[in-house]
């Protein structure tokens, strides 16, 4: 597969413009279109006298979420920069429900992200785990302050379930170009998930990929991140959310520890 359009989630937080240069930059690797998106919901008149001033208000709401949503649209033609194709898709509702619809044109989704410590994002801004739940693409994760993403050493996580092996296919573009791929297993089953047999495979797409396997020693995500680290990656791909939702989001996982804290990007599929 190749990238021929690349969505990104576009805001007014500070670091919206950093994301939209760093997509725009994935853009002009694979020559593909760029597509910006924003959406803002019109409030609700509040404490309305009749009809016409309810008529009023709602009027002067659409107008200030429009301006709103035109500075969005400048941040990311200024981000994009010159010498690629851009689109910008706007929409008066929700911006998770418009992203999502967007992306049934789009190869893959770039979103910002989230966890405790980040800056807000304002009302245009999307949480990356319930775009993951939803909107049946890869969806690039990334950090704050990111404006380049080279791909070089790729760390693959690899469990043997259908997210993992989606999260995998979406990532080959950016797997055939690396210098490195590491693919690499946690835990005490790690020798039995098909590594080395995932290993060949991305060898045969012409990848430079050798097999980890890796006794856990501490959480699974913390000795991901710290593999990536010490190898130089600046991309991990994994699959999300191998259990429910409900169960992922109140109990944590390795999915949403990513989510939250991970200083590389992630390139993830559910």
């Amino acid at each position: 597969m190749d990238y021929v359009n690349i969505l990104v989630s576009a805001d007014l937080g500070d670091t919206s413009s950093d994301r939209v240069r760093l997509a725009a930059g994935l853009a002009r690797r694979f020559d593909a279109t760029l597509t910006g998106a924003a959406a803002h919901k019109v409030p609700a008149p509040i404490l309305v006298r009749d009809v016409y001033d309810a008529i009023e208000q709602e009027e002067r709401n659409k107008a200030e979420v429009r301006g709103i949503l035109e500075e969005a649209r400048a941040l990311f033609e200024r981000s994009a920069g010159e010498g690629i194709r851009t689109e910008w898709l706007v929409a008066l509702a929700g911006p998770t429900t418009h992203l999502v619809e967007q992306a049934r044109a789009a190869d893959l989704v770039v979103v910002g992200r989230r966890g405790p410590e980040d800056e807000e994002t304002g009302q245009l801004g999307v949480p990356p785990g319930p775009v993951l739940m939803e909107v049946g693409r890869p969806v690039l994760v990334v950090p704050p302050r990111l404006v380049h993403l080279k791909g070089t050493r790729i760390v693959v996580a690899w469990k043997d379930r259908p997210e993992a092996r989606r999260a995998m296919t979406a990532a080959l573009p950016f797997l055939r170009d690396a210098d490195q791929v590491f693919v690499v297993t946690v835990g005490d089953d790690a020798g039995h998930e098909g590594a080395e047999a995932v290993t060949t495979h991305l060898a045969r797409h012409g990848a430079h990929a050798t097999t980890h396997l890796m006794r856990a020693a501490r959480q699974e995500s913390d000795d991901i991140l710290e593999f990536a680290q010490h190898q130089d990656a600046d991309l991990v791909v994994m699959g999300a959310y191998g259990h429910s939702r409900l169960r992922e989001w109140i109990f944590g996982g390795v999915t949403r520890d990513v989510l939250e804290r991970s200083p590389i990007c992630c390139l993830m599929s559910h």
